[in-house]
């Protein structure tokens, strides 16, 4: 066979190889048994996103770092926490809201912090989603994961997942999700009053 021959070949398994590659990233992905923060219809076309993750400045967006800020940008799906001295700057991937109209975006702050949440589905994810229970406790079913902050605006919340597959998807009901380790880190490092904008 002629190098030209085996630069074809090498070439159609290449694309070949990348284009089931593709596929399998733009594949929505399935909830684990027994979760409720993701729907099984993510809403056609499910990427991850990866391009958009950058650092930024505070500045832009905040007067102050009054008991720190989080700025969470649901375009780029990425939570940016900026400490009150300044010494501390994290950049964490999230999950975000499945639809626009499941997404509030705005200035709120966090009001209660919590480790081990428990959950309950709101009224609205029970109409559309009658087969889920009413309460999950703490532990590995739960869809809050490990740790939760609760901000002013009801039922949206800044918490962690089990199901590791959500992080980089449009895939909540309206909060915004971290891994468990991350949320655990920010976690520590958030207090009651500090600032939350979703943009």
């Amino acid at each position: 066979m002629s190098s030209k021959s085996d630069n074809k070949l090498n070439r159609r398994l290449f694309l070949g190889t990348s284009a089931a590659a593709l596929g399998a990233l733009a594949t929505p992905a399935l909830a684990q048994s027994g979760s409720t923060e993701l729907e099984s219809d993510v809403s056609g076309s499910v990427r991850r996103n990866i391009s958009s993750f950058r650092s930024l400045q505070w500045r832009p967006y905040f007067s102050n770092l009054h008991k720190g800020a989080i700025l969470v940008d649901t375009t780029s799906r990425a939570l940016h926490f900026w400490s009150e001295d300044q010494s501390i700057y994290k950049l964490y991937p999230t999950s975000v809201p499945m639809t626009d109209d499941l997404t509030r975006r705005g200035r709120t702050s966090i009001i209660k912090k919590v480790v081990g949440p428990d959950w309950r589905p709101t009224a609205s994810m029970l109409k559309r989603n009658p087969e889920w229970p009413h309460y999950i406790p703490p532990g590995p079913q739960n869809p809050l994961g490990t740790h939760a902050m609760y901000l002013s605006w009801q039922y949206y919340r800044i918490h962690g997942t089990h199901d590791t597959r959500k992080i980089g998807r449009r895939s909540s009901n309206g909060c915004i999700g971290l891994y468990n380790e991350n949320i655990a880190e920010l976690f520590g490092l958030c207090q009651v009053g500090t600032q939350v904008l979703l943009i």
